[in-house]
C-alpha cells in the first residue's frame, strides 16, 4: 500500500483485521476484502500549508467573509499543485465551501468550523442527489465535484448547526419543530423530485429552491477519486452527514459523528467503489452507515452499483440500523465486509439491515459480517425487507434480489428478534442463501426468527436464549 502523505500527520490504519476468531468459515471472503484495501489508492499532498488567516479569515467576522477566505485558500492550494489548508484553533463561522483537487482541509485541534444558519448562503443550487434522485439542490456545507486526491482531516469539529429551529423542521414533522405555514419537504420538493424521476425530466431542469425544503448534506463528495476523511468530529448535519456519490477509493477513518436530526445518516456511500470505513463512532438520528446506488429510474439509468465496501472496528450507538444496504439501491450492490464492530443502544433499531422494494429493485449480493458485539437493539440482529415503503408511487416492475448474506460470530444481549426476513409475496427466490453461523443471541424477546418468502435460510451452531437453533 502507498502510505498517505500530508503536511499534517495522517494516521495510517492497520490493514490487518483484529480479534478475528479462529476457524472462521468466512476467512476466504475476508481475504478478498484485504485485497481490495491493498489495491486502493491513498491521498498524498505536498508539504505546503496555507493558513486561512492569511487570506482574511477571522473569528470575529461574518460567515461570508470567512467563506471567501477559506475558499480562496483552497483555490490557491489547488492552483499551486496541491497542499494543506489549515483552519487553526478557534471558532470559525462560514458559508459553504468547495474542495478542489490535491487539497487537504485540516480542522485543527480546538478548532470548530461552524456553518451559517442563513439559508440564502446555500444557493444557487449545485449538482447532487437527494435521497437517490438526481437534481440541483442546496450547496452542501462541504462539497466537491470532479476532484482527485482530496482530504478532510484533523482533530477539530465541523458543526452544521442543524437543530429544530434551523433545517431540521423542514422534515415536516412536529417532533422536529415544524408548524403550519413552515417550509416542509413533504409539502414541497420531495414529491416534486419523485415526479421528476417518474416523468424522466432532464436533470438540468430539476432545480430545487429553498421553498422545496430539501436540506443539504454536511459533506457531499461527487464524481471524485482518492478521498480521505479522517479524525474530525461531525455534528448537527442538516441532512445526511457524509455522502460520497460516484466516488472511487474512499477512506473514512477515526471520524466521530454526532447528529440526531431527521435523516442524519452517518455515512452513505452511493454508487461508490472501494470504500474503507474504520475506527469510527456513530451516534445518529437515522442509519449509521447506509449503502446506496440511486433510486428508481435514476438509479437504473446510471447503472452504477456500489461495490467493495469494508467496515471494521467501528462503534455504533443510536441509529435506525448499524450497517444498512438501501433503501435507494436501484443500481445494485455487491461485496460488503463488516467485522470487529460494537453496537449498543436502546435507540439502535437493527444491527444489519437490507431494505428495498419492487419499485427500487437492484441485485444485492455477497454480504459478510463477523465478530460483532451487540449490547442491545430494538428489533432484529438481521433485518431483510423487500417491501420497504409499499405505498411509494412508482412502476413496480423491478423486483429486487438479495443473495448470499452471511453472519458469523454475532453476540447479542437483547433484541426482539434474531432474524426478521420479509421477501416478496410468492417470490421466495428473491431472498436466498442466507447463513447465520456460530452466533449467540440472548435476551430475544419475541420469535428467534420470523421469515417469509425466502429460500435456503440456514442457522448453523446458533444459540438463541440458550437454545440451539438449527435450520
Amino acid at each position: 500500500m502507498n502510505k498517505s502523505l500530508s503536511c499534517a500527520v495522517l494516521l495510517i490504519g492497520m490493514l490487518c483485521s483484529c480479534n478475528t476468531q479462529p476457524n472462521s468459515q468466512l476467512d476466504g471472503a475476508f481475504a478478498n476484502a484485504e485485497q481490495v484495501i491493498s489495491n486502493m489508492k491513498y491521498v498524498s499532498f505536498p508539504n505546503d500549508t496555507l493558513d486561512i488567516t492569511s487570506f482574511g479569515a477571522n473569528t470575529d467576522i461574518e460567515a461570508l467573509q470567512n467563506q471567501k477566505a477559506i475558499q480562496s485558500a483552497i483555490d490557491k492550494a489547488s492552483q499551486n499543485g496541491g497542499g494543506c489548508v489549515l483552519v487553526p484553533a478557534g471558532e470559525w463561522t462560514t458559508g459553504p465551501v468547495t474542495l478542489k483537487s490535491n487539497v487537504n482541509l485540516i480542522i485543527s485541534k480546538d478548532a470548530t468550523l461552524k456553518f451559517s444558519t442563513d439559508y440564502n448562503h446555500y444557493y444557487p443550487a449545485v449538482e447532487t442527489r437527494w435521497e437517490g434522485l438526481d437534481c440541483y439542490n442546496a450547496h452542501p456545507l462541504i462539497y466537491a465535484n470532479g476532484a482527485q486526491n482530496i482530504a478532510i482531516t484533523g482533530e477539530g469539529i465541523i458543526d452544521g448547526q442543524g437543530s429544530n429551529d434551523i433545517w431540521w423542521f423542514m422534515k415536516g414533522r412536529k417532533i422536529y419543530g415544524w408548524q403550519e405555514g413552515m417550509i416542509s419537504q413533504t409539502l414541497g420538493g420531495r414529491d416534486t423530485l419523485i415526479n421528476y424521476d417518474i416523468r424522466r425530466t432532464p436533470v438540468n431542469e430539476r432545480i430545487m429552491s429553498l421553498k422545496d425544503g430539501l436540506r443539504p448534506q454536511l459533506i457531499n463528495i461527487c464524481h471524485s477519486e482518492n478521498v480521505l476523511i479522517q479524525g474530525v468530529t461531525l455534528r448537527n448535519s442538516p441532512f445526511w452527514v457524509i455522502h460520497p456519490l460516484f466516488v472511487k477509493d474512499l477512506t473514512v477513518r477515526g471520524v466521530k459523528i454526532e447528529s440526531h436530526g431527521p435523516n442524519s445518516d452517518g455515512c452513505d456511500p452511493e454508487s461508490c467503489e472501494n470504500v474503507l470505513i474504520e475506527d469510527c463512532f456513530f451516534d445518529t438520528g437515522d442509519d449509521c452507515i447506509a449503502i446506496k446506488s440511486g433510486r428508481n429510474y435514476d438509479g437504473r439509468a446510471h447503472n452504477t452499483p456500489s461495490q467493495n465496501i469494508i467496515v471494521r472496528n467501528c462503534r455504533m450507538k443510536n441509529g435506525h440500523g448499524g450497517v444498512v444496504v438501501g433503501s435507494e439501491i436501484s443500481g445494485g450492490f455487491k461485496n460488503l465486509w463488516v467485522e470487529n464492530c460494537q453496537m449498543d443502544s436502546p435507540e439502535l433499531e437493527r444491527v444489519v439491515r437490507i431494505k428495498t422494494s419492487n419499485c427500487r429493485g437492484g441485485v444485492i449480493e455477497n454480504i459478510f459480517v463477523r465478530n460483532i458485539e451487540v449490547g442491545q437493539c430494538q428489533e432484529a440482529i438481521l433485518k431483510i425487507n423487500l417491501e420497504y415503503e409499499p405505498d411509494e408511487p412508482c412502476n413496480r416492475d423491478f423486483p429486487p434480489m438479495v443473495v448470499n448474506v452471511n453472519l458469523e460470530n454475532i453476540k447479542s444481549q437483547k433484541s426482539k428478534y434474531g432474524a426478521y426476513i420479509v421477501g416478496l409475496n410468492d417470490m421466495p427466490g428473491n431472498v436466498m442463501d442466507i447463513r447465520v453461523i456460530n452466533c449467540q443471541l440472548d435476551g430475544v424477546e419475541s420469535d428467534p426468527y420470523k421469515i417469509s418468502n425466502a429460500t435456503n435460510v440456514s442457522f448453523e451452531s446458533v444459540k438463541i436464549n440458550g437454545n440451539s437453533i438449527n435450520l
